[in-house]
């Protein structure tokens, strides 16, 4: 019996000026564990005059982790905090009651050609903390645990696995990790996950019950105890998830909630411009039409 739930393709996306590729939410499967939204961003090579700008946009019961593969942005948010977001380094940004942030090539950048590729991810948070105080973390790539079993490259991004623990300050039981190798290797992890589980495809192939995945896609495990495949040459992968929560979790534009009530009170919020600001910005994105927004089920 086959331990394949669901594939979920990348859909392409406008994201402020960019085109990036949506992974989560998809109709069929709202979340994985506390994972509410995935958006891989390029590769993108931007010309001297192009440049990545996502003005001061509001966020509520979530935490934004932002991890580049290349490139580089600028994180600023209306709690002060200014940090340059580097490759393998992680942006860990709890929203909570609410906070403003914009995502910008940095000065130093904007007048040269350059390339950004990476991943956004919003993970939601429990409900008994949806209403704390926002919080930023920064942790530089050299924090993150690393380590090679049998050729193969580990990294444990955020969360707990393998008898290991990421710096990342996360809220509930979730794990994300960064699998690389060169020679063709099979892989059997299960006994170190937990709760609801899924694979993404960054780089290279991977083989599971006689099929073969390749990049820009999910693949939904039905028991994450079960998580074995075996990665081509040069393949990096991620694997993903954790316990679900037992409540069911709304999104609408940039905004996750475990009610609508919530969700219609930040919205009147950012309507009428009541967020905290980011400082020097005085753009915001303004609130969608209910059409370009994600409704709350689909």
């Amino acid at each position: 019996m086959s331990n394949l739930q669901l594939i979920i393709e990348e859909r392409p996306t406008i994201v402020g000026n960019f085109m990036v590729g949506r992974l989560l939410p998809f109709r069929d499967k709202r979340t994985v564990g506390p994972f509410a939204f995935i958006d891989h961003m390029g590769p993108e090579f931007l010309s001297a005059e192009e440049n990545f700008d996502v003005p001061p946009h509001p966020h509520i019961g979530l935490s934004t982790l932002t991890y580049l593969f290349d490139g580089s942005i600028m994180h600023k948010d209306s709690l002060g905090s200014e940090v340059e977001i580097q490759p393998g380094a992680v942006n860990w940004m709890t929203a909570g009651n609410g906070i403003v942030h914009s995502e910008r090539t940095p000065e130093r950048l904007r007048h040269e050609p350059k390339s950004l590729h990476g991943l956004q991810i919003w993970v939601a948070l429990p409900k008994h903390l949806e209403h704390m105080e926002p919080e930023f973390f920064h942790v530089d790539a050299e924090a993150i645990p690393c380590w090679e079993t049998a050729g193969v490259q580990f990294k444990l991004i955020a969360g707990e696995a393998f008898g290991r623990k990421s710096p990342v300050p996360v809220y509930s039981p979730l794990y994300f990790i960064e699998i690389k190798n060169t020679e063709k290797q099979t892989i059997k992890i299960g006994d170190d996950l937990f709760g609801e589980s899924a694979l993404y495809i960054l780089e290279g192939a991977i083989e599971s019950e006689g099929n073969f995945y390749e990049p820009k896609q999910i693949l939904i495990a039905k028991d994450a105890k079960l998580c074995e495949f075996t990665m081509q040459p040069n393949t990096t992968v991620y694997i993903f998830g954790g316990e679900a929560f037992a409540e069911e979790r709304f999104i609408y534009w940039n905004f996750v909630a475990s009610s609508h009530e919530r969700i219609e009170a930040a919205k009147q919020r950012w309507t009428n411009q009541s967020f905290p600001k980011v400082p020097g910005e005085t753009e915001f994105v303004p609130l969608p039409e209910p059409k370009s927004g994600f409704r709350p089920k689909q």
